[in-house]
């Protein structure tokens, strides 16, 4: 999906992975990002500018856990590369939720068919998408989340390391929900696969609420917690 920004005059828009993304914002090599909210304790100065977001309320079927035995015998976890807040989010799940304390290992490209025996992997996206009826264990880390603390979750959310004026603020969130709009009414979002119809309007919620707000926090508040022994 585009972000509908291209119009918007001064605006050059760069496409990549998340945690490329993030990086970017973080170095100063781009002044507005839609990020993984794992980045914000990283930034001098941050101000999330958008009403939009990448969030979810419940299971979000792109950010699970892939394993051919259960929780209680996974030994390691492939970390998907592509995503700091999914890794941090699976983090805190397993200290917090699951009570598990396995080997996290980081990954490069292609790791998926490292995934089998007792190592499971953390994958996101839309390759997370395709391996969904392929392991027996599937944990969608939305839906821990929710069952932990009751609120829904944040993936990313428009990031800028300036504090836009308000004029600007106000167009770009006029873009980007045009852009929502435009999609979902759009051919193309019509010859999508049922499945994937499903996922961008029932598992991803794009507006931010006060609930989001309050999970976001709360997230970040877990982040700056000392890690305690299991």
């Amino acid at each position: 999906m585009v972000t509908g920004l291209e119009s918007m005059e001064g605006i050059h828009v760069v496409m990549d992975y998340p945690s490329r993304i993030a990086s970017m914002l973080v170095n100063g090599s781009i002044d507005i990002g839609l990020v993984p909210v794992a980045i914000l304790p990283q930034m001098q100065s941050y101000h999330i500018i958008s009403d939009f977001g990448i969030c979810c309320d419940g299971p979000v079927a792109s950010v699970c856990l892939y394993s051919e035995v259960p929780m209680e015998d996974i030994q390691t976890i492939l970390l998907d590369y592509q995503s700091k807040t999914s890794v941090q989010l699976l983090k805190i799940l397993l200290r917090e939720y699951w009570k598990k304390e396995p080997v996290l290992k980081e990954t490069g490209t292609d790791y998926e068919k490292e995934i089998k025996g007792n190592t499971a992997g953390l994958v996101i996206g839309d390759r997370a998408l395709e391996l969904n009826k392929k392991f027996a264990f599937i944990y969608d880390l939305g839906e821990a989340w929710k069952k932990l603390t009751n609120l829904p979750f944040v993936f990313a959310a428009w990031v800028s390391n300036q504090k836009p004026d308000a004029d600007f603020v106000r167009r770009f969130n006029c873009a980007i929900a045009a852009n929502i709009h435009t999609y979902f009414t759009s051919d193309a979002f019509k010859s999508l696969p049922k499945e994937q119809q499903f996922y961008l309007q029932q598992n991803i919620v794009f507006t931010r609420t006060a609930d989001t707000e309050k999970s976001m926090q709360l997230f970040l508040q877990k982040l700056l917690e000392p890690v305690r022994d299991l």
